[in-house]
């Protein structure tokens, strides 16, 4: 039995999907993926749910009909 974390940090996020991790804080800082910042003392420090990352892929999912647009 697999056990991924429920908390992703923005590294491993940025690893999952291929892509540089400020590309990952763009996309938080911009609301449209959700994350708690565990951070203090004006250093963030990201968490983001397997749940919520799970619904940003699904919402960011293309289909043939997007073409058509």
């Amino acid at each position: 039995m697999s056990h991924e974390p429920k908390d992703l940090t923005v590294e491993q996020v940025a690893e999952e999907l291929q892509v540089h991790k400020n590309r990952v804080y763009s996309w938080i800082q911009s609301g449209e993926l959700p994350a708690i910042d565990i951070g203090r003392l004006g250093r963030h420090n990201y968490r983001i749910s397997r749940v919520d990352l799970d619904a940003f892929k699904q919402a960011r999912r293309t289909t043939r009909d997007d073409d058509d647009r």
